[in-house]
């Protein structure tokens, strides 16, 4: 680490939600609403913050890079209780923080399986922004394995324009199905598409193991740690990490589930060696997401 909560020059959260202050009750209301077992930041340095404030954190805590999921514009609605289209950023305001802040911010397009080729066409317009840098998928909303037919036309489009497919996987925080969500449905994709890579998001618990052992069989399919601060990733994440997985593990916070100044000070209590903090806190990142490089020229 490059100082006491401090992260390595260069550093990249893979998932950002909208930050503002606006969100905050927004958040709080679809927390209630569908009753998630989360919980937002409410510490004011770590928590939500303007975007001229919220750089200026991320200056402080050394990092480069957030990546914030959104909404293509014109998508109906998932037909699901967990409001994510109000909690994530929208198009509009995630194309101009990219714009005002190059380098600093870029976009994960959310597809639509239930849409078609229309879906595919919208998502691949979207991809011709240079700030769209992988697709987010958001499991639980659509209620479709990982290996349904309607989630591979994103797969070949991944493939083709070299941007990775980021998935939720693991269980659902509110009252929805997680089947969906189990981490061995992307073992028939990543055969499949041996060029897409794929992350799977939020340690894919509480089926861990399962999504140790795909990354731990594929080349393309990595673990993301989103919404897990680092005091809270299991004994198999922290073993994986110092061993065969050092650089297949990508940081993610969920902001605002997770605020970035605790997270990385977690980091540093996991004693981890110098060069598997920059893997994991950027240098998997960059490997994973190619359009990062980019970002950092604009």
């Amino acid at each position: 680490m490059s100082g006491p909560g401090r992260a390595p020059l260069g550093s990249v959260d893979y998932l950002v939600n909208a930050f503002t202050p606006d969100r905050e009750p927004v958040w709080r209301r679809a927390i209630e609403d569908a009753g998630l077992a989360v919980k937002v930041r409410s510490d004011g340095d770590d928590s939500f913050a303007e975007a001229d404030d919220f750089v200026a954190r991320m200056d402080e805590l050394g990092i480069q890079t957030v990546l914030c999921p959104t909404i293509p514009p014109g998508t109906a609605p998932p037909p699901c209780p967990v409001d994510f289209p109000s909690v994530a950023a929208g198009w509009a305001e995630v194309a101009e923080l990219c714009v005002r802040w190059p380098g600093r911010f870029g976009a994960l397009v959310c597809p639509d399986p239930s849409a078609g080729m229309a879906g595919v066409r919208s998502v691949r317009a979207c991809l011709e922004r240079p700030w769209v840098v992988g697709l987010y998928l958001h499991t639980h909303s659509w209620d479709r394995r990982l290996d349904h037919a309607d989630h591979y036309p994103y797969y070949a489009l991944c493939s083709e324009m070299d941007v990775p497919f980021v998935f939720q996987a693991g269980a659902a925080g509110g009252l929805v199905p997680s089947e969906c969500g189990r981490p061995i449905g992307v073992d028939r994709p990543a055969l499949y598409f041996p060029e897409t890579r794929f992350v799977a998001s939020h340690l894919g618990w509480p089926w861990v193991e399962e999504a140790l052992a795909m990354a731990l069989k594929f080349p393309n399919v990595f673990l993301g740690t989103a919404s897990y601060p680092p005091r809270h990733w299991p004994e198999a994440v922290q073993a994986f990490v110092r061993g065969p997985g050092r650089r297949k593990v990508l940081f993610g916070s969920n902001f605002p589930t997770v605020g970035h100044r605790r997270a990385l000070g977690q980091v540093e209590g996991l004693g981890l060696p110098p060069e598997t903090v920059a893997d994991v806190l950027g240098g998997t990142a960059r490997r994973v997401f190619p359009r990062l490089a980019g970002l950092d020229a604009a």
